[in-house]
């Protein structure tokens, strides 16, 4: 029996590994094609612009005309832990605008309620919203009980927001972020400054390989992005929609722009705010100190919680997003989407590339051993995996580049062992999102799954770059 099975696993191996090497070079032309791109977009814009104009930080900006107040939304379900001092920050930093931010509270979460209550003590700008029913509920359920919140104060006082803010509970907000979209609000349905992950001393890995991707995808996807004139997807904090846009959206949803059905609301209310000749901004300003104005806060540092997160991720934008959002005439945006949406199959290709892996390996061990001789690997496969190689090499490249630029040479080097983790993550994400999407298929709304907020006291946090990179708020 033994001289079917060695044979039939050898050829399992070399058909697996031409799958993927196949799957590998037609993603890594994409990645390759939008690297170019972007690159062009950089060095025109330093070569045709910044040499006439210095590039403007967060002070010059001018006052904006229209001196509407802002409203922040903070949902917050089981946030005691770390609610207050997000709020009582805000307060500190912006005695001097005028905004409001609307905490949603649930009825069964007395100790969330107590810490927003202790914070809104003598404090004007904070107001607390009691959702109408026992959380937890979706995210975007608790945005839209805000927004009729907000609503009715308009009526009450006769006011007019000029913009909605989002922002979680455990976030670390710029000093100067609301002047940065009071200003651009006027000129954009949408605004959105960068997030910045960061992560406690000890979280080298897990919560570490957020920061590899978002630095890569704030600094180069996002405005790529922009300078397409595509539709932008919010990131959910940090980001600002236009009061008058949230009206219009909210015509049609029954008072309810948030999709509470949605698992991933913030990407798809601004896609379909900045849809069409709708605009979005994504704004990369730094303040007087070299810090970039941004959205600084804590992902999650545990295997179980990644997962979690991250295979909402997937279920709401490649797989249940692709039904419902489905797929425009516009080539630079389906191609936009098609990378959206890419990342559950190419985490299933990563999942067999591995599964080679462990083959090879078995088929090598036996070679040693004398038990038995694999087949040669054909030419074609050898030139393929030698394409791949390159590949990867220019992809570990560039994302190091990028977390150089925002955490250091440190963090760049980490980097790259921490892309097994960030595959290990995706894979795992990629499998459960699968299983939830069936089953939503079959008519099982999916659930929506909170991310576990923490913040680790000051001195557990790991410092980054400060030389005109991140601010240390704490």
């Amino acid at each position: 029996m033994g001289e079917y099975i060695l044979p039939t696993v050898d050829l399992l191996q070399k058909e697996l590994l031409l799958f993927a090497s196949m799957c590998f070079i037609l993603g890594a032309i994409d990645d390759v094609i939008f690297d170019l791109v972007w690159m062009t977009h950089s060095i025109k814009r330093k070569l045709f612009i910044y040499t006439r104009h210095n590039r403007v930080v967060v002070d010059q900006l001018p006052r904006s005309d229209d001196d509407k107040p802002l409203a922040i939304f903070v949902p917050a379900w089981r946030e005691a832990a770390v609610i207050g001092a997000m709020l009582r920050r805000c307060i500190d930093q912006w005695s001097n605008r005028n905004y409001r931010i609307y905490v949603g509270c649930y009825p069964n979460d007395g100790q969330t309620i107590a810490a927003v209550a202790a914070a809104a003590k003598d404090a004007s700008h904070i107001r607390m919203v009691i959702c109408d029913h026992a959380g937890p509920t979706s995210k975007a359920d608790c945005l839209n009980r805000l927004w009729r919140a907000l609503c009715q104060d308009e009526n009450l006082e006769a006011i007019s927001y000029k913009a909605v803010i989002l922002q979680d509970a455990e976030d670390l907000v710029h000093s100067n972020a609301l002047d940065l979209f009071a200003y651009l609000i006027d000129r954009a349905s949408l605004v959105q400054i960068p997030v910045i992950p960061r992560r406690a001393a000890r979280s080298i890995w897990v919560a570490g390989h957020y920061g590899d991707e978002f630095a890569e995808m704030h600094g180069k996807q996002m405005v790529l992005r922009e300078a397409l004139g595509v539709s932008m997807p919010s990131a959910g904090v940090g980001c600002a929609f236009r009061r008058d846009e949230l009206r219009q959206l909210s015509t049609v949803t029954q008072g309810k722009p948030f999709d509470a059905t949605s698992l991933t609301e913030d990407y798809e209310i601004g896609l379909q705010l900045t849809q069409g000749r709708a605009r979005g901004i994504f704004a990369r300003l730094k303040d007087r100190q070299g810090q970039w104005v941004a959205t600084q806060e804590f992902f999650p540092e545990n295997l179980d919680d990644a997962i979690r997160q991250k295979s909402r991720w997937m279920m709401g934008i490649a797989l249940s997003g692709w039904d419902r959002l489905g797929w425009q005439r516009c080539w630079r945006e389906n191609w936009m989407r098609y990378r959206d949406r890419k990342a559950s199959f190419a985490a299933l290709v990563l999942a067999v590339a591995y599964f080679v892996m462990i083959l090879t390996g078995f088929l090598y061990g036996l070679e040693l051993s004398g038990l038995y001789q694999p087949r040669p690997i054909s030419d074609l496969l050898k030139t393929m995996l030698i394409i791949n190689g390159s590949f990867l090499t220019w992809r570990l490249i560039l994302k190091g580049y990028f977390v150089f630029s925002l955490y250091g040479l440190r963090e760049a080097f980490l980097s790259v062992p921490r892309t097994v983790i960030a595959n290990i993550i995706n894979i795992m994400a990629a499998r459960r999102a699968l299983f939830q999407y069936l089953k939503s298929l079959a008519g099982v709304a999916p659930k929506w799954e909170k991310t576990a907020h923490f913040h680790p006291q000051a001195a557990d946090v790991r410092q980054l770059k400060t030389t005109g990179t991140v601010a240390n708020h704490e």
